[in-house]
Formats: structure tokens, sequence, C-alpha cells
């Protein structure tokens, strides 16, 4: 079969070979093809792999098709996660649930897409094992997706279409964006990092960077179409610029940019503490940055920040810390830890509890290391027990929820803005949103104030949420 498989070691490679740039145009033979045909996307993962989603959902919209439940769908994509092993079981499930589906609906066509689609173990279970998918495409070559499902139209037969390359850029792709007020921006695209724990920079190529003005247009045009909040993102935003070579332009310049479009809030995940810089600390002091800060530090142990080859130490980025409360005052801090990577000691374990008090986070996804296949860190030994490694996670539970239940407490008696969201999923003559400080804020007030920003004081604060009443 005349396939295009995904190739690890294709993936490693990272040259100087420049980026094209690429707008996307529909071609008139796929205008028609969804009329009358419906679509559903199924999407595991990060933000990313939402604004991926959106962009899909964009491009079969251009192509006819209009949106359904998964049960009606004539082309139903799965956009997948490879960053852990639940992730990976969770799309299997999925995946297997739908063989009853394809029974009952034999032209329904099922692709599979995202950063598992890029692995060469996920291709081989796929043909030997999953018959109901019919279409394979990675992380490179969304924008083809017309032409994958005409294809597979035409011939009926399996397409799979996953390349292994360091990645260009896609511009003037369609959004059907989930929120009318907030909104994805990816500025940057692939990670040059190779944490050895990390499968991400063989499934979304070397870290390229959109052209400064391309994102400023993006952002006005959501200004001019109402949208009031938008998250920046990157696998490392804050290398955003560093691939250019004809500009002297960083994040730094490209958040003093967008804070001048007139958007209300930017946030932006993920962060690199590596290159986090005083530039950029320096532009979070505009009203309309955000002062909250995901920064993922993974542990608080040298030698274990060594072997997962994150360059920097505990020292490092304690110290990137205290300047950036410095120039912020009240910044609102939360990260991402991996408990029991190969070679943790509890000596390795009780420096990262340290570094949580030093920090004070207000928040952070906890995982036990979990191994992916390709990756340096698969082939460490690891004798750390479950039994030990869910023992450190429920201290680190512990360790993060008093940090959490700290960093909400210092708004109790305090007037809070807050973007709101809608109705409370547990009380619907509740509403909810977030604040400048991405405090999950729980309300009574006028539904009309959905989609707007408004001041609700603080009445309580609970672990994960703040309880408030709406105030003029």
């Amino acid at each position: 079969m005349d396939f295009n498989r995904p190739n690890l070691q294709k993936a490693r490679k990272r040259t100087d070979k420049s980026i094209d740039i690429i707008n996307f145009k529909l071609d008139d033979k796929y205008k028609d093809l969804g009329l009358n045909k419906k679509y559903n996307v199924i999407t595991f993962g990060c933000q990313g792999n939402e604004a991926d989603s959106e962009v899909m959902s964009g491009i079969l919209e251009m192509m006819g098709f209009t949106h359904s439940e998964k049960e009606d769908a004539d082309v139903l994509i799965i956009n997948t996660c490879a960053i852990r092993e639940n992730a990976e079981d969770r799309f299997y499930g999925t995946v297997g649930g739908l063989k009853a589906l394809k029974q009952k609906k034999k032209d329904m066509i099922i692709c599979i897409c995202g950063c598992m689609a890029q692995e060469e173990k996920t291709i081989t279970k796929i043909l030997e094992k999953y018959p109901q998918i019919d279409v394979v495409f990675g992380t490179h070559n969304i924008h083809m997706l017309p032409e994958y499902i005409y294809k597979q139209m035409e011939t009926n037969k399996r397409v799979i279409e996953v390349y292994s390359e360091e990645g260009n850029i896609i511009e003037k792709l369609p959004h059907i964006r989930l929120s009318n007020k907030k909104a994805w921006v990816n500025i940057m695209f692939g990670c040059d990092e190779f944490c050895t724990y990390c499968i991400v920079p063989y499934t979304r190529g070397k870290e390229r960077s959109r052209r400064p003005q391309e994102i400023i247009r993006e952002v006005e045009d959501l200004v001019k179409n109402g949208y009031l909040e938008v998250t920046l993102l990157g696998q490392n935003v804050n290398a955003y610029g560093k691939d250019f070579k004809d500009i002297d332009y960083t994040f730094s310049n490209l958040l003093l940019d967008l804070s001048d479009t007139g958007i209300k809030r930017i946030r932006y995940t993920t962060s690199h503490p590596r290159d986090l810089d005083e530039a950029t600390m320096k532009a979070m002091q505009r009203e309309n940055i955000m002062p909250h800060l995901h920064l993922p530090v993974q542990s608080g142990s040298n030698a274990v920040l060594k072997k997962m080859n994150r360059k920097y130490t505990h020292e490092e980025y304690l110290e990137k810390i205290k300047r950036l409360k410095e120039l912020n005052p009240g910044i609102s801090i939360t990260t991402d830890i991996i408990v029991a990577f190969p070679t943790e000691t509890e000596e390795d374990f009780l420096e990262t509890l340290k570094l949580c008090e030093e920090v004070d986070y207000e928040g952070a996804f906890t995982f036990i290391y979990s191994p992916r296949e390709g990756t340096p860190a698969a082939k460490y030994e690891n004798n750390i027990t479950d039994e030990e490694a869910h023992r450190r996670l429920d201290i680190l539970h512990d360790k993060i929820n008093a940090g959490y239940l700290k960093g909400n407490k210092r708004f109790e008696g305090k007037i809070v803005k807050v973007l709101v969201d809608g109705t409370s999923k547990n009380d619907p003559n509740t509403l909810c949103g977030y604040s400048e400080h991405n405090k999950l804020v729980n309300f009574k007030g006028n539904v009309n104030a959905i989609g707007t920003i408004v001041n609700v004081k603080i009445t309580e604060a609970k672990t994960w949420f703040l309880i408030g009443e709406q105030v003029e």
C-alpha cells in the first residue's frame, strides 16, 4: 500500500532550512463536497489541539459540511494527544467504541490526526487492529484535509499521509471558534527543547514563529468581532521570534504590540523557564496582559532537571520567579510537576516540595512519569514502584492544594474583574467565569452579564474556586 508513514529518525532532525509560509486556499473541486453532509470533531489534549480542531471545523464548513453529534456525522475526526499514556488509552477506547457505529453507517469517514498520528507505533496498530479508520494525517498537513476526504470518497480506500518533517507555517486558515469572546491564537509551532521525557519535538517539528504582522492582524480582527480575550499558544512561547533571521523581534515585542490592539485580556501558554526573560516580565506590567503565569518546572531537583534536559537549575528557576514577582506584585504562578521520574530519589522529591513552598504556587498539573516510546527517558532504568509513585503524588497534591487555597484566600473581601463564560454546570442560577488572575469564580448575577467583564466581590474562597456577588 502506498502510505506516507511517520519516521521518528526523520522527525528528530533540525536544520537551517528556511520555513515556507503557505497561504491556505480551498480548491474549487472541494467546495461542495460536504453539501447535505455532517461532521464532528473529537479533541483530546492541549489547547494547541483545541485550536487545530477549530481550524479543521472551519475547513469542513468551507466545504459545505454542517456540525452534528458524532452519531450523525458523515465525517468524524479524532484529534489525538500523545503526551501521556492515559491520553492514548482514552483514544483507543473511543476508537474501539466506533466499530459498531461504522457498521451502522458504512459510508462514515473516520479520520485520525494529531500527535498520536505522528508516532510509528500508532500507525502500525491502526493498520493491524482498527479497520474502521479510513484517513490518518498528522500535525503538519491539517490544511490538506479536503484532499484526503476527497481521495477517500473517490477510491473508498484508506488514506494515510503523515509527514515527518521540521514543518512549515500555514496562514489564512479558517476557524470555527468555540467561544465568541475568547480565542486561541497560535503564535508559533514546534519545539526544539528535547526534554528527555517528551515526544512533542518529534510530533510537532521544529520551533517556527508566525510573522508578527499576521498575528497582530488576527487579533485586530478578533477585537473588531467583539472578542475580549486571547490566549497566545506555542509549545514554548518564550522562544517566539528567535528563529527570525531578518528582524530582531521577540516575544516581549509581540506582547507589547498586541497590547496596543485594544484587546481587553491577553494570556499565553506554555512558557519554558529557560527562555523567560526580563523584557517579557516587564511587558506583563501592561494592564491588559493578565497577572498569571503558568511556568512548568517539572521537578525541584537539580539532578532530575539535568536528567530531564530542562537546561536550568532549581536556583535559576527560583531567581526568575523572584524577579517576576518584584516586577509584577500579586501575580499568580502555576506550574507542571512530574513525580517518580526515573532516578528520582526521596531527597529529589523533597527538593520539589521545597520549591513549591518557595514559589507559593497557586495551582499545578501534577503527574506520575509516563514513558513515551522513542524518547531517551523511556530507556532509563526506573526502580520506583507504583505504590511509591502514588505516595509521592498524594503528598504533592496536598502541598499544591494548600497553595491553591492560600492563593484564593487573598481575594476574600476584594472586588475582582470576571469575564463571564456562562452558567455553572452544577447550578443554572449561578454564573461563572475567570478573574484576571485566572481564578474560577462562581457568583450570583444577571444572565445579561454573560460574555462581558463584570466586577464581582469575593465572599468566600474554596480550594479550586471563588464565590462572590456581582457589584456595580
